[in-house]
């Protein structure tokens, strides 16, 4: 029998993606709803009707893996409920860093870890920031043949990081803003579409800077496993922009290899890498692909020894893959993070 692995808060934009990587794989995967109201919900999986079960500890007890993938609410509750369970406790996937300050949890990234990472024994990981995870992968890449100096990144935020609250009030901006009407502010407190934004308004639920602290703690812990990397300063913006990250890097050397010998060495199974001859790389192209794409690379003008990046990714599927990669691990399964 296959071992079961709950996903809390299936319905959302990560329990999506977690369902599609995990079906018809190693798992048996039970659907638990974040909140009430998405109990009893009819959904598909497999192309056959699957209703999301309630959140309580008769759906968690037995699951081998759970996934929180929810509200931050659906995985406190979850987390309360294992806590009671009598025996035999789940391994707990945080993809909503709920975790991330308790004792007995650690940061997770395979596919940004050195290869012969082996992480502690532990019962609780926390799925690190998807751009934590793409400048980790980047970096840790590059700086294997070329000594990095300095480096600066400016990363892009999608909506989608907000979840669908985030989606559907961008949506509703953009349309609003059309038609003349009224924009709702719920979750940016300022107007997002059509725009770009340093901070968010003050009614927002959170702010930007809190998200910009936990890419940086997240990435310097991801960096520090592969050895002396220089921290990036970072800057992190809001984009009008649905779904997938962005970011634009400046790296500085200790001697600049030239763009051929940087594309070469960039170049593998993670990372597409976009020459001269192909179009840059963009979000709308990296919808639903794994790993990073890496474009537009120049030298600096003002510069010699540094050259400007361009990275683009999808953030919902390197979080989903990260966790499912754990998950795999856990079963002593290699490979991809994709179940086959």
């Amino acid at each position: 029998m296959k071992p079961v692995a709950a996903i809390v808060g299936s319905g959302s934009l990560l329990g999506r993606e977690l369902r599609d990587l995990l079906a018809g794989g190693a798992f048996q995967t039970k659907l638990i709803g974040a909140d009430r109201e998405e109990t009893g919900t009819l959904t598909e999986e497999d192309n056959e009707p699957v209703v999301m079960t309630a959140l309580d500890e008769d759906n968690l007890a037995g699951a081998r893996i759970v996934f929180l993938a929810g509200s931050p609410e659906s995985s406190r509750k979850a987390l309360d409920i294992v806590s009671r369970l009598p025996s035999s406790p789940p391994v707990l996937i945080d993809l909503t860093y709920v975790m991330e300050d308790r004792p007995g949890a650690y940061l997770r990234a395979p596919i940004a870890e050195p290869a012969n990472f082996v992480p502690p024994p532990l019962t609780g990981h926390v799925i690190a920031h998807p751009a934590s995870t793409v400048l980790a992968m980047f970096l840790s890449r590059i700086s294997q043949a070329h000594t990095i100096r300095r480096a600066v990144a400016h990363v892009f935020e999608p909506a989608s990081e907000r979840g669908k609250r985030g989606i559907e009030e961008l949506e509703q901006q953009t349309v609003n803003l059309l038609t003349f009407k009224q924009l709702p502010k719920k979750v940016y407190g300022e107007q997002v579409g059509f725009n770009l934004l340093a901070a968010f308004g003050t009614e927002a639920e959170e702010s930007l800077a809190t998200i910009e602290e936990r890419i940086e703690r997240h990435l310097a812990s991801l960096l520090a496993l592969h050895g002396n990397i220089p921290m990036p300063s970072l800057r992190l913006i809001q984009a009008p922009v649905f779904h997938g990250y962005s970011a634009s890097l400046w790296v500085e050397f200790e001697e600049n290899p030239g763009r051929e010998a940087l594309e070469k060495h960039l170049a593998s199974a993670q990372i597409d890498v976009r020459g001269p001859d192909l179009d840059p790389p963009h979000v709308v192209g990296m919808a639903g692909q794994s790993g990073i794409a890496v474009g537009a690379i120049a030298a600096d003008r003002s510069d010699p020894r540094a050259c400007w990046f361009w990275l683009a990714s999808d953030n919902l599927r390197i979080m989903a893959e990260n966790g499912v990669a754990v998950a795999r691990a856990l079963l002593g399964q290699p490979g991809t993070a994709r179940e086959q």
